[in-house]
């Protein structure tokens, strides 16, 4: 636990939401919010464990500053201090909060006073990003492409299933039930998904999703599907297959953008499931979710 309190927190409120309003921090989408927090301290801050307040940025960062121990902390709101700078140095204005830097010091001052005279951490945040295997991961779903259809198709679905150990979401296998083969299944917030994945020159239709969702049928009511198509879906097979189904897809473009941009798989899933809640529809793509 850090040393702030809970005036500290405020005032951290008061710092970081000036620019779009409560519940914001600075400049940040929840792409760049995410990308910041991997960046500066390879840290997944949608993790669940930092929307004990809610869900908002502005709370998920209350959140994190109060379990993290005060070099973490202090770490976050000088990379925070920096990028407020350069936003107000960008927009060419004022700081329209009072006493801001000396407000930002004596939050610096509680905390140890800088990285380099505080205590080494006691309690590490959890790390959520190897970035080591993020971009081999990148790399090696390049290198699928050059090979012959077989054996690339083994290979993506053990491509996945280390995507999914990356990202905890503990993947099995594919494996062989009577009469079907099952390309894999993994866990996301406590609900069993099974996985079918294609790597196929044209993109998929009706016939692919409808067995898919035919073998979902043949198992419990609350397993869920997840399809990943590589070469995608046509427009025609997703409108044939239609809404309210427990089938959620992507691409191999949302793959690659996901890996580009480090976005955290469970996140990507996450906003997935949720806009197939909202609408029914099954596909939805990540560059429209972000």
């Amino acid at each position: 636990m850090s040393s702030l309190r809970a005036i500290d927190l405020t005032v951290i409120d008061e710092l970081v939401d000036f620019v779009r309003g409560r519940g914001y921090v600075l400049h940040f989408s929840d792409s760049t919010f995410a990308q910041f927090f991997a960046t500066e301290l390879d840290v997944d801050i949608y993790d669940s464990a930092y929307a004990d307040f809610g869900g908002s940025k502005g709370k998920r960062l209350r959140c994190f500053l109060q379990k993290v121990d005060d070099r973490t902390a202090l770490l976050t709101l000088k990379a925070l201090w920096e990028h407020r700078v350069h936003h107000l140095l960008r927009a060419g204005q004022a700081d329209p909060v009072n006493n801001a830097e000396a407000c930002y010091l004596t939050l610096i001052k509680r905390l140890g006073g800088s990285p380099d005279d505080a205590q080494g951490p006691q309690e590490a945040p959890k790390v959520a990003f190897d970035q080591a295997r993020i971009a081999k991961l990148r790399d090696d779903v390049l290198q699928l492409s050059s090979m012959e259809p077989h054996p690339r198709g083994y290979a993506f679905e053990a491509f996945l299933t280390s995507l999914f150990d990356l990202y905890g979401l503990r993947p099995r296998e594919p494996f062989r039930n009577r009469g079907e083969q099952i390309d894999g299944s993994f866990v996301l917030a406590n609900e069993t998904y099974l996985l079918e994945a294609k790597w196929q020159s044209a993109p998929t239709g009706a016939v692919d999703l409808h067995g898919f969702q035919g073998k979902l049928d043949q198992k419990a009511t609350w397993a869920r599907g997840l399809f990943v198509s590589y070469s995608g879906f046509t427009d025609d097979g997703l409108f044939a297959f239609g809404r309210g189904k427990r089938v959620i897809c992507m691409d191999g473009l949302d793959l690659f953008e996901m890996l580009e941009r480090g976005l955290p798989l469970e996140h990507v899933l996450d906003r997935k499931v949720r806009r197939a809640a909202e609408t029914g529809l099954p596909f939805a793509r990540l560059r429209d979710l972000f």
